[in-house]
Formats: structure tokens, C-alpha cells, sequence
């Protein structure tokens, strides 16, 4: 039977999510989830990558991203706000510093 270690880390949390998500959503929702899934592709996942980041949630229009370094969050904070252009412009976002707890499974 598998036994479960934890190990903790110290991470900075990034979670951002579009301003006026609802308002988008509700003129145009073919159109904003195509837009939507097209810039995670094309900038969020780049960036996310370049600043040695890993997205640990998506969840419609909010995402959850680990950093090893609170500088690499911020970095691909301001880089994620600069890249995005309307419809989707505005990224609401928030850093916190935080010990994570990660459950290893050993065999």
C-alpha cells in the first residue's frame, strides 16, 4: 500500500481573473470563451512557462499560478496585463506568499 508524505514549500500565489467576465459573457459567450481559451493558449501559458511558473487551476475565467519566487509572479503579472488587449484587457490579480503543502505519494 502507497504511503502519503507531505512536504512543504514556500510559493507565491498568483490568481487573476477578467474584469467585466459577466458583462462579456452575456453580449457575447461564443465569442468570449473563444477569445478566452485563445489568449490562455497563445499568452498565459508562454508566460506562465518563461517565468517558471505552473498553473495549478483554471476555473472559467480565474486562474491559479505557483512561483518558486515572488519576483517571477510579479514579472508575469505585469507581462500577462501588458499582452492582453481588448475584449478581454483586464486582468484583476493578486500575489501572496504562502507555505504549500504537497502530498507525495511513495510507492
Amino acid at each position: 500500500m502507497a504511503e502519503e508524505r507531505a512536504q512543504r514549500r514556500l510559493a507565491a500565489i498568483l490568481a487573476a481573473d477578467v474584469v467585466g467576465y459577466s458583462r462579456l459573457m452575456e453580449r457575447d459567450e461564443a465569442g468570449t470563451l473563444a477569445t478566452l481559451k485563445d489568449r490562455r493558449r497563445k499568452i498565459l501559458v508562454p508566460l506562465v512557462g518563461q517565468h517558471q511558473g505552473r498553473i495549478v487551476k483554471v476555473m472559467g475565467d480565474g486562474v491559479l499560478v505557483e512561483f518558486a519566487s515572488a519576483v517571477n509572479a510579479v514579472e508575469c503579472a505585469v507581462e500577462l496585463q501588458q499582452a492582453m488587449a481588448p475584449p478581454i484587457a483586464i486582468f484583476r490579480t493578486k500575489i501572496t506568499s504562502c507555505c504549500a503543502l504537497v502530498s507525495i505519494w511513495a510507492m
